[in-house]
């Protein structure tokens, strides 16, 4: 399976606002995992059978909740059986078609 989350403390206490620190402990999380993972601005995809990818995810909400007493997790799954490698071939795919190929 591919997830992409997205998790962050509902409150800062930073005056500008930034979850920054609690975000890089979460990253941090998924980092430490194994799992293959890809961090963009806005999200942290995933790959990895069901229940490890879980793992991931719920040990990152705990990192953040440390944080902030209320945390919003938002998350998007491709689950797709006997497929693995995803993380980097759906992309392939879609720009050899973009380049014509």
């Amino acid at each position: 399976m591919l997830l992409a989350f997205s998790v962050a403390p509902a409150t800062s206490e930073s005056p500008d606002g930034s979850v920054s620190k609690a975000v890089a402990e979460a990253i941090r999380v998924v980092r430490d995992s194994g799992l293959p993972h890809e961090t963009t601005s806005m999200f942290t995809t995933l790959e990895g059978e069901w229940d490890e990818v879980m793992a991931v995810v719920k040990k990152a909400t705990e990192a953040v909740a440390a944080h902030s007493g209320r945390v919003s997790l938002v998350m998007k799954a491709d689950i797709r059986p006997g497929y693995s490698g995803e993380i980097t071939a759906k992309v392939e795919r879609l720009n050899a078609v973009l380049d014509g190929e």
